[in-house]
């Protein structure tokens, strides 16, 4: 049997710096590039850091420091037994703008990255200059949705196939994590799925995910909300995160998304403040940036550089 990877290879060579950041009690592994005001790119499921790798090098260019993050449990982050849950997961964004020597940050996150993001602007909005979200609806909005749309609660079927223990794990890694080159494919819209791209891009994330402890962590993200609807702190964290964001807000989301429908991301708004913008791309689906990075950059720096 051939050995499974190493943390560090998902340090991918490039224009960018990789190191470690200590934030919230552990160590996050960063790629960063530029100067400026912060920007903290946050990666989905199931990806890692390099999401990022056509918005690192624009986002410098026009005089902005972007950093990409491995968030807890992925790549060359820590794994720890605990805190996959979003007040947790809240700190360490928080924690890593200050540990960056920074007081605020632009946040731009997809899929758990743009929870994240709506989840950190409610519970730490000090260190908030604006979100930026794609192909993520506010917590709030998806959980409406899942209890009163039939078709959101299809098409977020895969959150009952996570619940399980231990044998969605197996799934995902088995046959080399073929499950993650899948999910790719079945997320995607048409384009990005016939290119030549996606094949590479598609053998990086399987790499990432069959380093030992991923699967695990990046399951627990999805366990942590099954259990939560059962527990105390699920309702206190829908409380907290009941609330208005008062920063800036751009959120992006594909019309072919097939994760989270287009309907449920623009319940959204009810939770935006003023700053509120809502941009859809005609023919993409849930991998937003990379399927559409060039689109994407454009609209994503015409908001950065307008706030």
């Amino acid at each position: 049997m051939s050995r499974p990877p190493d943390p560090s290879s998902v340090r991918i060579p490039g224009p960018w710096t990789h190191r470690e950041v200590s934030a919230n009690g552990i160590q996050l592994h960063v790629a960063e590039l530029g100067t400026g005001p912060l920007v903290l790119l946050l990666h989905g499921f199931p990806e890692f850091w390099w999401s990022w790798r056509h918005q690192l090098p624009a986002l410098a260019a026009l005089g902005m420091r972007a950093v990409a993050v491995d968030l807890r449990g992925y790549g060359d982050s820590d794994k720890p037994p605990r805190g996959y849950d979003p007040w947790t997961l809240s700190g360490d964004v928080a924690g890593l703008v200050r540990a960056l020597g920074e007081r605020q940050a632009d946040l731009v996150g997809h899929d758990w990255g743009g929870i994240l993001s709506w989840c950190t602007a409610a519970l730490h909005p000090r260190v908030v200059r604006s979100v930026t979200v794609l192909a993520a609806a506010h917590p709030c909005a998806m959980g409406q949705a899942l209890l009163r749309d039939p078709a959101q609660r299809l098409a977020a079927r895969y959150l009952a196939s996570f619940q399980a223990p231990w044998l969605p794990e197996r799934s995902l890694t088995r046959h080399g994590a073929v499950l993650v080159e899948q999910l790719l494919r079945q997320g995607t819209g048409q384009r990005w799925g016939a290119c030549n791209e996606f094949t590479t891009v598609a053998r990086r994330y399987r790499e990432a995910m069959l380093i030992p402890g991923v699967a695990h962590c990046a399951l627990e993200y999805y366990r942590w909300v099954g259990r939560s609807r059962f527990r105390f702190d699920g309702r206190r964290l829908s409380r907290a995160v009941d609330r208005r964001v008062r920063v800036p807000v751009l959120q992006l989301h594909g019309t072919d998304d097939p994760y989270v429908l287009e309907r449920t991301a623009r319940r959204s708004a009810y939770w935006a403040g003023d700053g509120y913008r809502y941009k859809v791309l005609p023919g993409v689906g849930h991998f937003v940036h990379q399927e559409a990075p060039e689109h994407t950059t454009a609209l994503l720096t015409e908001f950065l550089g307008r706030e």
